[in-house]
């Protein structure tokens, strides 16, 4: 009888990749995975750790697994990724109902580790968390959690920068760059499963090929990429602005199958703040690289983050900032309150801010731009849109949902259709007749098929943050 797996992923679409490959790694090995936690042999959680808010979920969903030991048929208990991580002495002491903590750079370990438990044969350490050097691999097999069409693509692991809020260099390690070969070899096995858009990953993608010993640019890599006949879409998430230059822009500007949509951080744009974030980009830099992207990019969706709160900031900063999404109009914008996360520079500066404080600042942005995200989706209306058609509405089966090339996987809106039908996977020209605060409502009006879907007889999905075994070839992405 098989072995089963329940598996929960925290956190990133990166951190998503890596549960795809210890997933890929275990049904490898013939293990078997359920949906139900009670019914599970062995309950992995991979973890989140970047802000107080990610380690509070992680602490959380361990222990509540760690009920299951006694209550279940649950036996072994094993928590990877960035909270193992940050914190392996500590978890090992303060949760032993855990049987195996796994690094961000071992998780290739995870069927070593269950068999030795097992077979209980030879010596296995409670805590595997050496170096962070795991950059992924097109040798290593992956399971597919989101419908075959859609998937991510990381092209790089770690990150060289020195932003002084930010623990993912102590947690991932520096910038680590696949080369173009092994990423386009595991793009092309995508594609042969079925995926038309790819969206890269990496948490600097800008940055991607200076660390290895050719330093190939990403335009190399979109040029490679693009020349995979199935792909259809190929979208930039975490695109830093300092290494963005118009080299790069105006490739982008002309590539058919790159998007112009591109996912960049700014953090804020006071050149006092941006000294203190060390941003390695200043306010007039950043203002003028977002004008140039616009000017060689008209139809440019921009999508961008901004933390409130962080340490010094003063009422003038806050203007400064508030101001700046005033006048530039960002198509999407996430806010966050400040993290004081211990290791960082920025946490032991002075002049820390109140969180109550960070929170209203967060509440502004948030407001202002729910206003400006309206009148953007406002120019949609009457305008004939291609979309990804992604399975019926998580609203109401009556509904048909999908998304335009501005709105990325999981963290924008969608164009809802309510007239006419379609696959998922197929792209259909669809109508915009209504627009919300986020989401847009159309009518198909022709579909045409990806050219080339491949569909495997079981395929994992995501529901909510957990994985399962489904026997469907075709299913709504669930958030």
């Amino acid at each position: 009888m098989p072995r089963r797996v329940h598996f929960i992923s925290l956190g990133c679409p990166k951190n998503r990749v890596d549960s795809e490959v210890m997933l890929g790694l275990l049904n490898q090995a013939q293990y078997e995975f359920v949906e139900n936690p009670q019914d599970a042999h062995v309950i992995v959680v991979n973890t989140c750790a970047f802000i107080e808010q990610s380690k509070t979920e992680s602490v959380d969903t361990i222990l509540e697994m760690a009920e299951y030991k006694d209550a279940g048929s649950c036996d072994t208990l094993v928590v990877t990724g960035c909270l193992a991580q940050r914190y392996p002495e500590e978890l090992s002491q303060e949760l032993p109902e855990v049987d195996y903590f796994l690094g961000t750079g071992d998780y290739p370990k995870i069927v070593e580790v269950l068999k030795h438990r097992e077979q209980g044969t030879g010596s296995m350490p409670k805590t595997l968390v050496g170096v962070p050097d795991f950059a992924g691999s097109s040798s290593l097999p992956r399971a597919r959690t989101q419908a075959a069409f859609s998937q991510y693509l990381k092209i790089s692991e770690g990150c060289s920068n020195v932003c002084s809020f930010c623990i993912i260099p102590t947690l991932r390690g520096k910038q680590k760059s696949r080369t173009v070969e092994d990423v386009l070899k595991e793009a092309r096995m995508l594609a042969e499963q079925g995926a038309t858009e790819l969206n890269l990953i990496g948490q600097d993608l800008t940055a991607y090929g200076f660390d290895l010993p050719q330093k190939p640019k990403l335009m190399t890599l979109l040029e490679s990429l693009s020349q995979i006949e199935q792909v259809r879409w190929i979208r930039l998430l975490y695109a830093y602005p300092r290494s963005f230059n118009l080299e790069l822009i105006r490739y982008m500007a002309q590539a058919p199958k790159v998007l112009p949509y591109i996912d960049m951080p700014l953090q804020h744009i006071s050149d006092r703040m941006l000294r203190l974030m060390r941003r390695g980009k200043a306010e007039q830099g950043t203002r003028d690289l977002i004008e140039t992207l616009r000017k060689e990019m008209p139809n440019l969706v921009l999508r961008t983050t901004f933390i409130t709160g962080f340490p010094g900031e003063t009422e003038e900063d806050f203007k400064t900032l508030y101001q700046f999404v005033q006048d530039f109009e960002f198509d999407r914008v996430g806010v966050f309150t400040y993290s004081q996360e211990e290791g960082t520079p920025a946490a032991t500066m002075s002049n820390q801010i109140p969180h109550e404080l960070a929170l209203e600042r967060q509440g502004l942005l948030m407001e202002l731009q729910k206003k400006i995200s309206r009148k953007k989706l406002r120019t949609l209306k009457g305008q004939t849109l291609e979309v990804l058609i992604e399975g019926p509405s998580e609203e109401t089966d009556l509904l048909l949902q999908g998304r335009y090339f501005g709105q990325a996987p999981e963290v924008d809106g969608h164009v809802l259709m309510n007239d006419g039908q379609a696959n998922p996977g197929d792209y259909a020209m669809v109508k915009i007749h209504q627009i919300g605060d986020y989401d847009v409502v159309g009518k198909i009006v022709s579909v045409h098929a990806p050219a080339q879907i491949i569909t495997q007889p079981s395929q994992l999905m995501m529901s909510g943050n957990k994985m399962l075994m489904s026997p469907l070839s075709h299913l709504p992405i669930v958030h």
